[in-house]
């Protein structure tokens, strides 16, 4: 007999774009509930690891400087300043926290998941999630449209770029989708040599603005008297300055990606996924490193080109607008120097979405499969970037590529998750008895709360585009859990030695179960139960039975191991009992199990359940429970394809 085969190249294919099914595990990340997972020391040095994250973070230089300077005027370096006081004493202990908590990369979203069963609990992890895919997404097109937008005004390339900068941002976007598809390796190496460069050259330019600050005197003299001439007093500046925080929040972003990306650092040869004391320490090292790095640079960087860049500048149209350090660099360094700076700037930009990738990688996997909200193949790397990317390229085409019709929805990600976290991060400090932290993280939360609103109030348009994503993760999402609702959804079953005798016992002829919904559980029940069953099907009396009872514990799950024990009741009937997020799933799981153990077709007998079977089978899905028998034997038959050697079902 012939049979038909896939042509290598297919399988080729296949292989490839399923190889990341284990390319992501190699740092302890997502294997899947089926896979053994990676040693938790393989990955990468967390100072590399530092420079993925960095390239969102640190790339806010190319920005930040000039939207302080446009919010705050001459208050810019004090804005900033407060800025870093807040990344210091409020993101970073929220987000080490977080890290120690969950240091599989989880994130704040894992944290406030276990608050939570049930179907609310799924729906809010799904709201979280949609925000995190603004955040992410939104970090990706933003870049790449910035990074265009450099390249379109760059006075040398103006001309034969003019209205190019939808084509420019999508092939930027499609690049960044390739280096995932190489190799995540080959992302962290491209990351590193970019940071490396990009602050380096920032260096040389915030270096030469203070030497010119320094050497002429009369800037600071000039700042500090406009100062007290606008503002008074001290205390009027600050005031002033808390007001205007929450639009330089944006300098906030990079964090959640940072935890995101846990489970590439490397950490010790002697972590265990239970137990990864040296991730935790490289991950606390890598936020650490990367907050104090920002938060030098934001200062030094705001404090110079508020003195040295005319206010006008800034403004729309100017030429420092959105670019300060880059026209520091051509005014102070030359057009050579400040055309490598831009070059610089530029390709971080683009690559800024690297990290915000990495996060989606990391975070979308651990939880839509685990919720039967994805279909398999989400496990893998390969095939998610390539959905991630033509979702940053629907993202881009929708927003004609402009970079300040997607600010609103950046912001407004980056605080909701840094809420969620200071929020999570107060709820373990809790529960821990640490009463000092609950305070003090309260507290930041009560701070990122307040700037969330804020940003939320004079930007709404963030909050349409997050709820875009979050409907769109919930459709998509449940429309995944109905197709995938027959599945077996069973990942092991184990029997106690009970239920393995009751087994031994039956195989030696026709292994019979009847499915009881237990009541009362007394004599009378499991009696009337087996009198109707052998009405029903008109069988002998000598025929002996093993009862099934399924007691469904939480029916959002999805995926899980089945535990069966045995027990006999009434010193007469065999009982054995389970628990599951699903009835049917649970049954077809254990006539699957008995028959590969014994060679033997097991027979199990129902009752038709009464009602709507439209309303039964919404229970099945919302609960776990409804129309049993056939849905039971619909998993049986997607299970086993050989009807032959399919367990009989058998309703009365």
């Amino acid at each position: 007999m012939a049979t038909t085969e896939q042509p290598p190249s297919t399988n080729r294919l296949r292989a490839w774009m399923l190889e990341g099914l284990s390319d992501m595990g190699k740092a302890g990340g997502h294997t899947g509930p089926h896979a053994e997972p990676e040693p938790a020391h393989q990955g990468q040095r967390w100072w590399r690891v530092m420079c993925l994250t960095g390239v969102d973070y640190f790339s806010t230089l190319g920005y930040q400087p000039g939207i302080a300077a446009l919010a705050a005027g001459l208050l810019g370096p004090i804005a900033t300043i407060v800025l870093v006081i807040v990344t210091l004493a409020g993101a970073l202990p929220v987000y080490r926290r977080v890290a120690e908590e969950s240091p599989r990369g989880e994130g704040s979203i894992a944290m406030l998941e276990r608050l939570l069963s049930f179907w609310q609990g799924k729906l809010f992890v799904l709201t979280l999630l949609g925000f995190a895919a603004t955040d992410f997404l939104i970090t990706i097109t933003l870049s790449a449209a910035d990074a265009s937008t450099h390249l379109v005004e760059n006075p040398h390339l103006t001309n034969a770029l003019h209205g190019q900068q939808m084509i420019i941002t999508l092939i930027l976007v499609a690049l960044l989708g390739a280096v995932f598809l190489k190799g995540f390796l080959e992302a962290i190496g491209v990351a590193t040599a970019l940071v490396g460069i990009y602050l380096a050259l920032n260096v040389v330019v915030v270096v030469v603005g203070l030497y010119h600050v320094a050497t002429a005197g009369h800037v600071i003299t000039d700042w500090s008297s406009a100062l007290t001439a606008q503002h008074g007093n001290v205390f009027v500046m600050i005031g002033l300055a808390l007001l205007v925080f929450p639009k330089l929040a944006l300098g906030l972003s990079g964090f959640e990606t940072g935890v995101a990306v846990m489970p590439h650092v490397q950490g010790d040869p002697g972590d265990t996924e239970e137990k990864p004391t040296g991730r935790i320490r490289d991950t606390k090292k890598l936020l650490t490193t990367a907050a104090l790095i920002m938060s030098a640079f934001l200062i030094t960087s705001s404090f110079v080109t508020t003195l040295l860049i005319p206010e006008n500048e800034f403004k729309t149209g100017g030429q420092a607008n959105g670019r300060a350090l880059a026209y520091l660099a051509h005014e102070y360094l030359g057009n050579a120097f400040g055309t490598v700076y831009d070059v610089s700037t530029i390709a971080i930009l683009w690559f800024a979405g690297a990290s915000a990738m990495a996060g989606l990688l990391n975070l979308m996997p651990r939880y839509l499969p685990r919720y039967g909200m994805a279909p398999h193949w989400a496990r893998a790397v390969r095939p998610m970037v390539i959905v991630f990317t033509l979702i940053a390229f629907l993202v881009t085409w929708i927003f004609d590529a402009n970079v300040d019709a997607q600010g609103g929805a950046y912001a407004t990600g980056v605080l909701v998750l840094i809420s969620s976290a200071a929020i999570a991060v107060t709820i373990a400090a809790r529960k821990a008895g640490q009463r000092k932290w609950t305070i003090g993280f309260a507290v930041i939360s009560a701070v990122f709360l307040y700037t969330t609103v804020v940003n939320v109030i004079e930007r709404p348009d963030g909050v349409k585009i997050g709820a875009c994503f979050i409907v769109g993760i919930i459709l998509v999402s449940l429309l995944s859990r109905l197709a995938r609702a027959f599945e077996l959804r069973v990942t092991s079953v184990t029997l106690d030695p009970m239920a393995e005798r009751f087994i031994r016992d039956m195989a030696s002829r026709k292994i019979r179960f009847i499915a009881n919904e237990p009541g009362h559980r007394d004599k009378a029940e499991y009696r009337d139960k087996v009198e109707q069953i052998r009405a029903d099907n008109d069988m002998p009396e000598q025929e002996d039975f093993v009862f099934v009872e399924v007691t469904v514990t939480d029916p959002s799950e999805f995926e899980a191991g089945l535990t069966v024990r045995g027990e006999v009741l009434h010193d007469r009937y065999r009982v054995l009992t389970l628990e599951s997020s699903s009835i049917p799933n649970a049954l077809a799981a254990l006539l699957l199990h008995v028959r590969d153990t014994t060679n033997c077709t097991p027979h199990i007998y129902f009752e038709w359940t009464e009602g709507n079977p439209f309303a039964n089978f919404l229970r099945f899905f919302l609960f776990g429970q409804g129309e049993v028998a056939p849905v039971t034997r619909e998993v049986l038959r997607e299970a086993e394809p050989n009807r032959e050697l399919r367990p009989r079902v058998h309703t009365g």
